[in-house]
């Protein structure tokens, strides 16, 4: 990592506690799912399998991020310093995903989304057997403890 991208992070990490309130006002402009549909939560699976494998596929806390509507997961796994792949599942069972800038290095190409692209093979790769084409509604929930867990960053 180079110095600039040791200064960012460091940035974000004293940034952090108080995004969400410097996010807050700017939510006027963001609302509904974000595009790029991946799939649906097969059958069979839990929210919490879900999380396992992709853990162990390398994702996590995406801490800079909109709520989409119905949201129960947002994670991300880093592609470097500069890119991502951000994963988002809803309480429907519905999985979306893109790949796009991390907040870290360009927060404003990262809030516009500038460069941000669907890439569902890779997705498609990651999720491997949790994820099904044929629509299958779920009724998930999110983990309660999340949140607190979430809070605990980690930058890679």
């Amino acid at each position: 990592m180079t110095p600039i991208e040791k200064l960012q992070q460091k940035l974000w990490r004293l940034l952090y506690p108080i995004f969400p309130i410097v996010q807050w006002p700017f939510s006027i402009f963001h609302g509904g799912r974000q595009p790029y549909r991946i799939g649906w939560l097969a059958p069979g699976y839990t929210l919490a399998d879900l999380k396992a494998h992709l853990a162990k596929q390398g994702f996590g806390n995406h801490f800079i991020a909109w709520d989409d509507t119905e949201q129960v997961l947002s994670w991300r796994k880093l592609d470097g310093f500069e890119w991502q792949f951000h994963i988002r599942v809803f309480s429907d069972g519905e999985i979306r995903g893109h790949y796009e800038m991390t907040p870290e290095a360009s927060p404003l190409k990262h809030f516009t989304e500038k460069g941000e692209t669907a890439r569902k093979q890779d997705f498609l790769h990651f999720l491997g057997t949790y994820v099904t084409q044929k629509r299958h509604i779920s009724h998930l929930e999110p983990d309660p403890t999340a949140k607190e867990i979430e809070s605990q960053i980690t930058f890679s």
